[in-house]
């Protein structure tokens, strides 16, 4: 596989990263640049992740790690 990568500077990578997350969501790579130097790449996730919760409705202190535990194993 053959990844054409774009050069982006910091500050447009800043100001436009909902277009830059939306390219890498098809496929397109970018090297961001600070200064004329590379800083950092960016380039799509192969893997394929699972939701195991939704844990934004919790308050506080943060999750349970009993339940955690229970849901991962049960998936």
């Amino acid at each position: 596989m053959i990844i054409k990568e774009q050069i982006v500077g910091l500050k447009e990578f800043r100001l436009n990263a909902d277009k830059y997350i939306k390219a890498l969501e098809k496929g397109k790579s970018f090297l961001v640049m600070k200064r004329s130097r590379p800083a950092f790449r960016l380039e799509p996730v192969d893997e394929v992740w699972e939701t195991i919760g939704d844990f934004s409705s919790m308050r506080g202190g943060g999750v349970d790690a009993r339940k955690l535990m229970k849901i991962l194993k049960n998936g």
